[in-house]
């Protein structure tokens, strides 16, 4: 057990955005001119999230013993040159004071576009403290499912991660993976996709993540779920997601940890997918003022449809 005092401090929320379990997001502020603008449209008795008392917050932390980690745009952003990313200020050491203070750490995240060890290379390159057995990543719980259920993907995905696919059988394929191709994904990658599904008396369609789009050093960019919905609208089908939000993702870094969902917290940029998924596990979450949050980026709509689901 760790003192509440210890555990803020570890967690290093200076910066974060800090919500309660099933908190429903406010949305689009009215007049776009910050949180004072804002108020007036927030569902009744509801108080902002960057005014909840750090008392409240301290309560809940009692009995927690790990922390999810998401990466991109929580400890760096991507791209740059060479595409080696930049750290986000005071994340090295975020990392360095979790590790001291005793806590189980897994660094979750939906990183597709190069394989678990490289992807680590890169980050402990960047300064962090980080292997790869800590690392949770769509692509190796994917080829689980393959080979379980004896399927050989059609692979739409970024020419660094395909190493992770080596050993699976890909002759006369019987479903499709699609994961954060980004330049790979043409017109004719996409259209050959989609001739493999609507082939198939079953067409699967299994997705490494549904995030929409992520931050890199120039900019957001489109994410793998914009053409995981793309294939899914042209064949009439529904994807198996296997990254975040998807429950079995992080009840499988949860097992890793050997620990409990009311035991852990998820620590992310996406609302939906990292808060919201992990929400849905049964976590506490919280949301950190970097990578790709904004006040006005996410719909109402959507999010509370997503906590009632």
């Amino acid at each position: 057990m760790f003192k509440k005092g210890k555990l803020l401090q570890a967690l290093h929320v200076t910066r974060a955005r800090l919500w309660k379990c099933k908190l429903h997001f406010p949305g689009r502020f009215a007049g776009r001119k910050g949180l004072g603008a804002g108020k007036a449209c927030m569902p009744a008795g509801l108080r902002p999230p960057s005014l909840l008392m750090m008392a409240d917050w301290a309560q809940s932390l009692l009995g927690i013993k790990g922390l999810l980690l998401d990466v991109s745009g929580v400890l760096y952003d991507s791209g740059g040159e060479e595409g080696g990313g930049v750290p986000i200020p005071g994340s090295i050491e975020a990392v360095k004071k979790i590790k001291a203070s005793g806590l189980k750490l897994r660094f979750c995240t939906n990183e597709t576009q190069a394989t678990r060890e490289k992807f680590v290379e890169k980050l402990q390159r960047l300064g962090f403290d980080i292997v790869v057995n800590e690392v949770t990543a769509p692509a190796p719980a994917a080829c689980r499912i393959l080979k379980e259920r004896q399927l050989r993907p059609h692979l739409l995905v970024h020419d660094d991660v395909l190493p992770e696919f080596e050993g699976i059988d890909k002759s006369s394929p019987n479903c499709v993976v699609v994961g954060d191709a980004a330049d790979n994904f043409s017109y004719k990658n996409l259209n050959d996709a989609f001739r493999v599904l609507i082939g198939l008396e079953n067409p699967v369609l299994l997705s490494l993540g549904k995030g929409r789009y992520y931050k890199e050093t120039d900019g957001l960019k489109l994410d793998v779920g914009v053409y995981m919905k793309a294939l899914e609208y042209a064949c009439d089908i529904q994807a198996e997601v296997v990254g975040k939000p998807a429950k079995m993702f992080f009840q499988s870094a949860l097992t890793e940890m050997g620990i409990e969902p009311h035991q852990a917290i998820m620590i992310g940029d996406d609302i939906v997918h990292d808060v919201g998924g992990a929400q849905q596990c049964g976590m506490k979450a919280l949301q950190v003022r970097t990578g790709k949050y904004s006040l006005f980026l996410y719909d109402s709509t959507e999010w509370l449809q997503y906590v009632a689901s």
